[in-house]
């Protein structure tokens, strides 16, 4: 395994928050919005929400994106694990052992974005991401 970072969900203000952490940490910041996205087609009336947003300085990765499932975001489920993986089998690998007795929201598989990526909540209620990027 790579690394774990944090992965921040935001209730429609990830732009504010993220362009505030920038300020307060340095480095640079990427955003993509919906409408920057395949899924545009899919979701115009959230075109300009933040899919994903990554900020990196050194060894600091702090992702993030707006919460466009539309449910509301309950308290304390609003920061999930995100696992870098080695390799497309170690993806798989701990996606099977994490989500035992727990949730698999989303099985990993390769996405428009090209990385193999996954979404479970462990038995312990914990979210977490596995992901894979061959191009890293």
């Amino acid at each position: 395994m790579k690394r774990i970072d944090a992965y921040l969900f935001f209730d429609n203000n990830c732009r504010e928050v993220m362009t505030f952490y920038q300020e307060c940490l340095g480095g640079e910041l990427n955003l993509m919005t919906i409408a920057q996205s395949p899924m545009a087609d899919q979701m115009p009336h959230m075109a300009d929400l933040i899919m994903h947003a990554c900020l990196t300085n050194g060894d600091l990765t702090l992702m993030a994106s707006d919460n466009c499932m539309g449910e509301p975001i309950p308290k304390g489920k609003n920061v999930t694990l995100s696992l870098s993986c080695s390799s497309e089998e170690e993806v798989h690998d701990v996606y099977a052992k994490l989500s035992a007795g727990g949730k698999a929201n989303s099985l990993p598989k390769k996405e428009f974005w090209g990385d193999v990526f996954g979404m479970l909540t462990d038995r312990y209620g914990q979210d977490w991401m596995t992901t894979y990027s061959p191009n890293k």
